[in-house]
């Protein structure tokens, strides 16, 4: 995965990971919620400009929450189509999905 930095701009019900690549911002949004008396993060949207396409953007951007899921102790929930495609994908992030 190349080497993308992506911050958490978060409020009190949820927030966004955002990545600038060659000027251009790409981001990842989330709502906050409990479900069974956990902690998730419904992820609900990614968008990367076309210039971004197949440069890894996206992928960097679910990789942080994945790591922040892990260390904060919550569990994602995929609404997003990319996001739900790949956690499918990566079999080694299946541990935060939301059951």
């Amino acid at each position: 995965m190349p080497d993308i930095t992506v911050t958490r701009e978060e409020a009190e019900a949820g927030g966004r990971y955002v990545a600038i690549v060659d000027r251009l911002e790409s981001e990842m949004t989330f709502a906050r919620a409990k479900r069974a008396g956990k902690n998730v993060m419904i992820i609900n949207h990614t968008g990367v400009p076309s210039a971004l396409a197949g440069r890894g953007v996206g992928l960097a951007l679910l990789a942080r929450a994945v790591e922040d899921a892990r260390a904060e102790k919550f569990r994602i929930v995929p609404n997003c189509s990319f996001t739900r495609v790949m956690l499918q994908r990566h079999k080694e992030w299946q541990d935060v999905l939301a059951s």
